[in-house]
């Protein structure tokens, strides 16, 4: 069983939320307190701490600043693309971010209004991010360079009424200018354009003729500073869109109290980092993950943000991470599974991590995707340290599952993302709604109400929240994942609803087939789908990138996961084809994108979602099953 001190905070968290959050709203500072702890406010679920009055921006910086700690590390910026480094003290930040909410009300932005940023990881996006926090408007963060029609999409949506961006992107050793991006943009959209503040950046500039485009530099120079505003604990702090494959993007609300509370929890209970340390969540501000624990965690926390610009491998080589981590003496690093896959890839035996002080580092933390065992297993071989998987949704802000080596020490269990985390009352349910027993699969589900944190409703779209996220299952929020929970309460995220296989009425998870694959000494990474089957309904077939400098055909290797699967799954599984890929199809996050490559399979249009990494990676797969 899970440990005792786990297991009783936890049983507090849903028998008592309101001593155990009640607890933890103490450490945030307020402006009003809070009258009511949980109940039904605005929007489809219950609301935390209606009532309250607080300042995500104080919270985070403005209050170490008073306490005395100006002078401490709060961002460090570590560009290996430019060659930057850049350490930013809170009291610098304070001054960044007073400044930039300054220059946004002297555009005309006030509270409630929405700001589009659109750059890349850098200190000045965490500037924007906390400039909107301090004047009440609410920010929208876009990949720079993210693609002008789905760009327009978000525009609409949101209507904001400034931009924030950077001239230019670096992605290796190409320079990618914004401002014709956002032109395109505007053009689709059915907005007539709004001002837009450019940060300028050596590589390309921004054409600033046009009376709507103002220089960073100089706006923040010239602005009074901004006080903090006092925000409603339910007031929204920023919105974040999800892409889906067809229709409008999801606006993901995130609501202010809630989420600092979380967060406030999470750094300490889930990272283990206490205020000073430094902490690394390799990432990017456009993901949930760049604004739970680039920005706001960590701030809230005092700790050392570390901002990565770069990739895991090639900027300038797969030992970048570790480089890093031992350079700023990390605590606490967080980063995807595909990330260290592809390092796994590049450096099979690890010798770019040699030399490498890491002592100061007590964990690594994956999420994005499944870890498989045997990338947990290569990367604790490789450090000493433990690996925690854990499981989350750009819905809910922080992790629903999780070991919490800040408060107990649990054992881990290759596959699971451990246990769940406070609030979150975990099922998994039958196709009848009703609980299924422990070991066996179904829908994973959360029964309401959410803990806080989590996104009470969708911008300007509460019923495509309740359709999305509530009807399947009354009392529960569908998560969307399917897997198991064992016998103590470890769940194992096996993977998406859609990617079970039905193969001759047989439901088998494409996630233990492609642990299987993993396994393998010549495998980097690989992902299995189920094409369509005129006999069997659905068919397995797997796709597999080898590691740098294997040395097996590719017949030989195809007969040999075949071979492996039918002793460790069984010959029900009836996976018989085997790709060997150059690359797999990913999003920028690093997700596999199982779906479209199951349409590309089916024959269907693939509908590859605008974060897809690079869509030349599609064509492969699409000749693969073109016909001749």
């Amino acid at each position: 069983m899970s440990g005792q001190i786990y297991q009783q905070l936890y049983r507090e968290s849903l028998e008592q939320p309101e001593a155990f959050w009640g607890k933890v709203a103490a450490t945030l500072d307020w402006s009003k307190p809070y009258d009511t702890l949980v109940g039904k406010g605005d929007g489809p679920i219950p609301r935390w701490f209606i009532g309250g009055e607080l300042n995500a921006c104080h919270n985070c910086v403005d209050r170490h600043v008073d306490a005395g700690f100006g002078d401490d590390a709060a961002l460090l910026y570590e560009s290996p693309v430019t060659g930057t480094s850049r350490t930013v003290t809170f009291a610098q930040l304070q001054d960044l971010a007073a400044r930039c909410g300054g220059a946004m009300r002297a555009l005309g932005v006030g509270k409630g209004d929405r700001v589009l940023i659109y750059m890349p990881n850098s200190v000045e996006a965490v500037v924007a991010m906390l400039a909107c926090a301090r004047i009440g408007a609410i920010h929208s963060v876009v990949f720079g360079g993210f693609a002008p029609k789905e760009l327009a999409a978000r525009i609409d949506d949101a209507q904001p009424s400034l931009v924030i961006a950077a001239s230019c992107g670096i992605e290796g050793k190409k320079v990618l200018p914004y401002q014709p991006m956002l032109d395109e943009a505007f053009a689709l959209s059915l907005s007539d354009g709004v001002p837009t503040i450019y940060w300028q950046r050596a590589h390309s500039h921004a054409d600033l003729d046009d009376g709507d485009a103002h220089d960073w530099e100089a706006v923040l120079a010239a602005a009074t500073p901004a006080p903090c505003e006092p925000m409603a604990a339910t007031d929204p702090l920023y919105i974040l869109y999800t892409s889906g494959t067809t229709g409008a993007p999801k606006g993901i609300v995130r609501d202010t109290a809630g989420y600092l509370a979380a967060l406030a929890w999470s750094i300490k209970g889930i990272y283990n980092c206490e205020p000073g340390d430094a902490y690394w969540a390799a990432s990017d501000v456009g993901w949930v993950v760049g604004h739970s624990y680039i920005c706001y965690a960590p701030l809230l926390n005092r700790n050392a943000s570390v901002i990565f610009e770069g990739k895991p491998v090639g900027t300038p080589d797969a030992g970048i991470f570790w480089k890093l981590i031992a350079k700023h003496k990390v605590k606490s690093f967080f980063t995807a599974p595909t990330a260290i896959r592809a390092i796994k890839q590049v450096d099979p035996q690890g010798e770019l991590a040699a030399g490498h002080d890491l002592s100061n580092l007590q964990a690594i933390y994956l999420a994005g995707e499944r870890t498989d065992p045997d990338t947990l297993h290569w990367l604790e071989d490789l450090h000493g340290k433990p690996v925690i998987d854990h499981w989350w949704q750009t819905e809910t802000g922080w992790a629903i599952c999780a070991s919490p080596a800040g408060i107990e020490k649990l054992t881990i269990k290759p596959g699971s993302t451990s246990v769940a985390m406070p609030g979150w009352d975990m099922e998994c349910l039958g196709d009848n709604g009703q609980p299924v027993a422990a070991g066996e699969q179904g829908a994973i589900v959360a029964r309401l109400p959410l803990p806080p944190g989590a996104a009470p409703t969708l911008w300007n779209a509460d019923d495509r929240y309740r359709a999305s996220y509530l009807s399947a299952f009354d009392g529960y929020y569908l998560s969307g994942d399917a897997g198991y929970i064992d016998e103590d309460g470890h769940v194992f995220v096996m993977g998406r609803t859609d990617d079970v296989i039905n193969v001759a009425g047989h439901r088998l998870s494409s996630a233990a087939m492609e642990e299987v694959l993993a396994a393998h000494a010549a495998v980097a990474e690989c992902a299995v789908i189920g094409a369509a089957d005129q006999l069997k309904g659905q068919i397995p077939v797997g796709f597999v990138v080898t590691k740098a400098g294997a040395d097996i055909s590719q017949e030989q290797l195809a007969d040999e996961l075949i071979a492996n699967v039918r002793r460790d799954i069984g010959p029900v599984a009836a996976l018989k084809n085997i790709h060997v890929m150059e690359k797999l199809p990913k999003t920028r996050s690093g997700k596999i994108l199982r779906k479209t490559i199951r349409q590309i399979a089916d024959g269907e249009e693939p509908q590859a979602p605008a974060t897809i990494e690079d869509p030349s990676v599609l064509a492969p797969y699409i000749a693969l099953y073109t016909p001749l």
